[in-house]
Formats: structure tokens, sequence, C-alpha cells
């Protein structure tokens, strides 16, 4: 993956995910609603197993 994606472009494929969630829901989520592969492989490689917030899933697809 060449870029991070942005979280406005991260959360444009995360719609209707009730937090906490799991790696493996976002995942899910993303493919359902037509993910690219850069979106879903930032998910894949996300440093944590399990997300609060959106904005943990931005920091931890960002390495924040």
């Amino acid at each position: 993956m060449s870029e991070t994606p942005n979280p406005i472009q991260l959360q444009k494929y995360l719609g209707g995910v009730d937090y906490p969630a799991s790696r493996d829901e976002l995942i899910e989520t993303a493919r359902k609603n037509g993910a690219p592969d850069d979106i879903v492989d930032a998910l894949t490689n996300a440093g944590a197993d399990s997300f609060d917030s959106p904005t943990a899933v931005s920091s931890a697809v960002s390495g924040s």
C-alpha cells in the first residue's frame, strides 16, 4: 500500500458499524460497502484487534 487512506475515505466504507467493533467486523463491513483493496489491506494490517470508535480505527490505520 503506497498511501494511508485518509480518515474520511476510510469512514465512508465503515458506515453502519456499531462500536466497539472487531477488526473482522470492520473488514466485513468495508467489503460489503465496496471498499477497494487498499482500504481492506489497511484494516487488515491495523495495529489492534478491536476498536472503540472511528477515531481509534483511523489512528490504528495511520500508525499514530
